[in-house]
C-alpha cells in the first residue's frame, strides 16, 4: 500500500518532458503564459487571433452599414446625421487598426523611418521634455554598450542606432498596453537579429553575444516603465502565490517525495545556495540576469539530488526539489518575474538551451503550488484542510506504533519531523534565554549606574583651589638675612 501511495505522489508531481515542448509540435519549450505555446508559435496564434478579430470588427462595421443605410433610406428626416454618425465610426475603426497593427518592425523600414524621426522631432517641439537622472547603473550599462559595440565597426554603428531609435520611439508609446509593449520589443529583437545575419553577415555565435548586449542596453533602460506596469494585475498575482505559498509552510519535503536530505552538511549548503538564487533573480533588471539566476538555482539543486543519491539526478526528481525549493524560499514578485522574462527576453533563450529547461520547469513548479491539492500529497482531504486553515499541523508517529515492516522511507520521514520538533525546541530555548540575556544587561547597567550615583553621593567631588606656584630658583629670596653674607673679593698685595 505505501508503494502505491509513494507512486500517486510521484504521479501528482511528475511531468513528462514532452509537456514542457511546445504543443504545437515544432520542437521548442512552451510556457504556460503562452497557453503551452513556444514564443515563435504563440506570436503567429496570436497575430491570427488578432487578424479574426480585426475581421470581425469590419464584419460588424459592414452589418452595421447596411442596417444605417436602411434606416436612411426609411427616414428622411435624419439623413445627415446617420451619414456622419457612420462615417465618425467606419473613421474610428479604421483608426484603431492601423494603431494596432503598428510595430516597432515598421521603425526600421527605409519608407517609414524618416517618419518616425519626424515624429520624434514633433513630440520634442510640443513642449520641453523630462528627463529623468540617469542611475549609476544605466550610466554602467551604456557606457559597457558603447565599448562593446565598437568591437562590431560598421555593424556596432548599426546596432547602436537602432537601439536609440528604438528607446525613443517606446518613450512615446507609453500609453500601449504591456503586451503591445512586450510585441514592439520580441518585433525589434527579430529584427536586430535578422540585419545582423543578413546585411552584415556576422557568424551566428557573435550574433547571439550581441543580442544579449542588445537585451541588457535596451531592457535597463526600459525596467522601471515595463517591470510591473500598473496597467496590469501582475502585482494581484504576486500577493495571491505569496499567500498561497505561505499557508503551505506545513508542506514537508517527504510529501513532495524530495530526494535531498538536509543532514548532510553539504546538501543543506546546496539549498541554501538554491533558495538565495532564486530570490537574487527579484534584484536584476536585465530578463538575461533574471534567467541566469533560475539557472544557477537549478544547478544547485541538481548538485543537492547527486550528492543525497549518489547518483545523477532525473528530471522527475528535480521538479519535486524546485517546488520545495519555491515553496521554502517565498521569492519575491515571483509572479511579475516570470511575466517580465516572458514579455521582454530574447525568445531565443526561452525556446531551446538550458535557461529556456530551467525556466519552463520553474513556470510548471508555480503552477503546480497554485494547484496544489491533497491528492498529489497524499492526504486526505479533512488533513489537508486542516492542515492549511492552521488548526493542526502534521504529527510525527510514535517509533512504538512501528509494525515490523513498515518501508525505510516513513522512518526517515519521522524522524526528520522529529528532528525539526527538536529545532523548534531548541529555537524556543535559544529566543527565551536571549531574552533573558537582554535582561541581565539591562539590570547590570541599571546597578552599576545606581552604585555611581551612590558613591558620588556620599563622597562628593570637592575642588580645591589652586595652589600657589613655587618660586624659581633665581627668583629674589625673601629670607637672605638668614644667610651669610656675601664674599667678598680680596685684594693681595705683590
Amino acid at each position: 500500500r505505501r508503494k502505491m501511495n509513494l507512486k500517486s505522489e510521484r504521479r501528482g508531481i511528475h511531468v513528462d518532458q514532452s509537456e514542457l515542448l511546445c504543443k504545437k509540435g515544432c520542437g521548442y519549450y512552451g510556457n504556460p503564459a503562452w497557453q503551452g505555446f513556444c514564443s515563435k508559435c504563440w506570436r503567429e496564434e496570436y497575430h491570427k487571433a488578432r487578424q479574426k478579430q480585426i475581421q470581425e470588427d469590419w464584419e460588424l462595421a459592414e452589418r452595421l452599414q447596411r442596417e444605417e443605410e436602411e434606416a436612411y433610406a426609411s427616414s428622411q428626416s435624419t439623413q445627415g446625421a446617420q451619414s456622419l454618425t457612420f462615417s465618425k465610426f467606419e473613421e474610428k475603426k479604421t483608426n484603431e487598426k492601423t494603431r494596432k497593427v503598428t510595430t516597432v518592425k515598421k521603425f526600421f523600414t527605409a519608407s517609414s523611418r524618416a517618419g518616425a524621426k519626424k515624429e520624434i522631432q514633433e513630440a520634442k517641439a510640443a513642449g520641453p521634455s523630462i528627463h529623468r537622472q540617469a542611475s549609476i547603473e544605466t550610466d554602467r550599462v551604456s557606457k559597457e554598450f558603447i565599448e562593446f559595440i565598437r568591437t562590431y565597426q560598421k555593424p556596432g554603428q548599426d546596432i547602436y542606432k537602432q537601439c536609440k531609435l528604438f528607446l525613443d520611439t517606446m518613450s512615446h508609446k507609453r500609453d500601449l498596453s504591456i503586451e503591445e509593449q512586450s510585441e514592439c520589443a520580441q518585433d525589434f529583437y527579430q529584427n536586430v537579429a535578422d540585419r545582423l545575419q543578413t546585411r552584415w553577415k556576422v557568424p551566428p555565435e557573435k550574433v547571439e553575444k550581441a543580442m544579449d548586449e542588445v537585451e541588457k542596453y535596451i531592457m535597463t533602460r526600459q525596467y522601471k516603465y515595463v517591470f510591473c506596469p500598473e496597467t496590469t494585475d501582475d502585482e494581484k498575482k504576486d500577493l495571491a502565490v505569496q499567500k498561497r505559498i505561505r499557508a503551505l509552510h506545513w508542506v514537508t519535503p517527504q510529501m513532495l517525495c524530495v530526494p535531498v536530505s538536509e543532514e548532510i552538511p553539504e546538501v543543506s549548503d546546496m539549498v541554501v545556495k538554491a533558495i538565495t538564487d532564486i530570490i537574487e533573480m527579484d534584484s536584476k533588471r536585465v530578463p538575461r540576469d533574471k534567467l541566469a539566476c533560475i539557472t544557477k538555482c537549478s544547478k544547485h539543486i541538481f548538485n543537492a539530488i547527486k550528492i543525497t543519491k549518489n547518483e545523477p539526478a532525473s528530471a522527475d526528481d528535480f521538479l519535486p526539489t524546485l517546488i520545495y525549493i519555491v515553496l521554502k524560499g517565498n521569492p519575491p514578485r515571483l509572479q511579475s518575474n516570470i511575466q517580465y522574462i516572458t514579455r521582454f527576453c530574447n525568445p531565443s533563450r526561452l525556446m531551446t538551451g538550458e535557461d529556456g529547461y530551467y525556466f519552463t520547469n520553474l513556470c510548471c513548479a508555480v503552477a503546480f503550488i497554485e494547484k496544489l491539492d491533497a491528492q498529489s500529497l497524499n492526504l486526505s482531504q479533512e488533513d489537508f484542510d486542516r492542515f492549511m486553515t492552521g488548526q493542526t499541523s502534521p504529527k510525527k508517529q510514535e517509533s512504538d506504533s512501528f509494525s515490523p515492516d513498515v518501508c525505510l522511507g516513513v522512518k526517515q520521514m519521522c524522524k526528520s519531523l522529529d528532528l525539526l520538533s527538536q529545532l523548534n525546541e531548541r529555537q524556543e530555548r535559544i529566543v527565551s534565554e536571549a531574552k533573558k540575556l537582554e535582561k541581565d544587561l539591562i539590570d547590570w547597567t541599571e546597578g552599576i549606574t545606581k552604585e555611581v550615583e551612590d558613591i558620588v553621593e556620599k563622597y562628593p567631588l570637592e575642588i580645591k583651589p589652586k595652589s600657589q606656584a613655587l618660586a624659581a630658583i633665581d627668583s629674589e629670596n625673601v629670607e637672605n638675612d638668614k644667610l651669610p653674607p656675601p664674599l667678598q673679593p680680596q685684594v693681595y698685595a705683590g
